[in-house]
């Protein structure tokens, strides 16, 4: 019984950032499909953004307050232009970016482009020398050929809409409100992807400032009331009715609450923890799985439109991304291979001197009188 309990414990441990990340892209899932409804029902996108990371910054608080105290080191005025970068990155100009375009796109659209911050986190660690490839590797080769093909699913994505595909029955829930006007799909496009972008570069600057910040919970309090701040100038710079501001006790509450305490308090809280622990391309491995629960919640639950260029662009970047991982996990099996026989000739190279330290001490005593 010991032993299964053991056993237990230990794939518990073993896939316990595996499982936070399938439950933090189900959170995810629902946030694409309340927040549409939130900006039909006529909130703005920059507004929800501001409000929603100021709930998540006191809800945050008390946490990062009183459970990392003593973990968490002095925030230094270099230490604090970072965050103020980091929040750029992660809150106000990304998810300014990401949110506007769901007004010109789709959910499903959104949740298939989101499939490339491995990718596009891939080349920039390749562009700042942090990732090494090698072409005469099948595991390099992978990881190039990998990269190409998710951004050619994006392409795809973007230049090609096709034809929507009938829906079979009506909405099981319908959404009231005024309806997103999908206008200009390229534009959405631009913004998707650029959001993506700098998306990318929040993953890999984050997994840095925590080697300096191991403090993840405050790190997430932190960048939750700076971006909200950020948010809340850029806001005020093109949004100029003050009834914009205002917010009944409707979905647009709702949401906001959700977005807040789930999405950029808890998720972006459990996406830190396993940065840390696993790496930045660990984390964004796990986006198909969003794509694919957007795609059956929109088009089977609320009768969303699907396209036939979004399925085959999505299938695309997943193929791509997971050609991608098998580079990247196979690059980790090598090198824990490399670091154990480091090990083992290490402890080879220390049992042979302790060996010749007690061969000699024994002639030692053997030659006294």
């Amino acid at each position: 019984m010991a032993q299964k309990a053991g056993s237990s414990s230990d794939i518990y441990r073993r896939f316990k950032p595996h499982l936070l990340m399938v439950l933090t892209q189900i959170g995810y899932t629902f946030l694409y499909v309340i927040t549409e409804a939130c900006f039909n029902h006529g909130m703005n996108p920059h507004v929800h953004i501001t409000y929603r990371h100021i709930v998540a910054g006191i809800v945050m608080f008390p946490f990062a307050y009183f459970l990392e105290r003593k973990a968490r080191p002095k925030l230094t005025y270099a230490l604090f232009l970072e965050i103020f970068v980091l929040s750029i990155l992660g809150v106000s100009l990304t998810l300014n970016m990401y949110f506007t375009s769901l007004r010109y796109t789709s959910p499903t659209f959104l949740a298939a482009v989101v499939n490339t911050l491995a990718s596009l986190t891939f080349i920039i660690a390749v562009v700042l020398r942090l990732e090494v490839v090698n072409l005469r590797n099948p595991r390099g080769i992978a990881k190039v050929v990998g990269t190409a093909v998710s951004l050619i699913g994006v392409m795809t994505m973007t230049l090609y809409k096709g034809p929507a595909i009938k829906n079979l029955w009506h909405p099981l829930i319908h959404i009231q409100g005024k309806s997103v006007i999908h206008e200009n799909w390229l534009k959405g496009s631009i913004l998707t992807v650029a959001s993506c972008i700098t998306w990318s570069i929040w993953y890999i600057m984050q997994a840095f400032t925590l080697k300096r910040y191991p403090a993840p919970l405050s790190l997430t309090t932190w960048m939750s009331f700076v971006g909200a701040a950020q948010s809340a100038a850029f806001t005020a710079i093109v949004e100029h009715k003050p009834a914009a501001w205002r917010m009944g006790f409707n979905i647009d509450l709702w949401a906001t609450l959700y977005a807040g305490v789930v999405c950029s308090g808890i998720i972006i809280f459990i996406q830190l923890w396993c940065t840390e622990e696993k790496g930045p391309v660990f984390v964004t491995m796990f986006n198909p799985l969003s794509t694919i629960l957007v795609a059956v919640l929109s088009y089977f639950v609320l009768g969303e439109k699907l396209y036939t260029g979004s399925i085959l662009g999505a299938v695309i970047v997943i193929v791509g991304l997971y050609l991608l991982l098998w580079g990247k996990d196979r690059d980790q099996e090598a090198r824990i291979g490399r670091e154990e026989q480091s090990y083992l000739a290490c402890d080879q190279k220390n049992e042979s001197k302790i060996n010749i330290d007690l061969t000699g001490e024994r002639e030692g005593s053997q030659s006294e009188p």
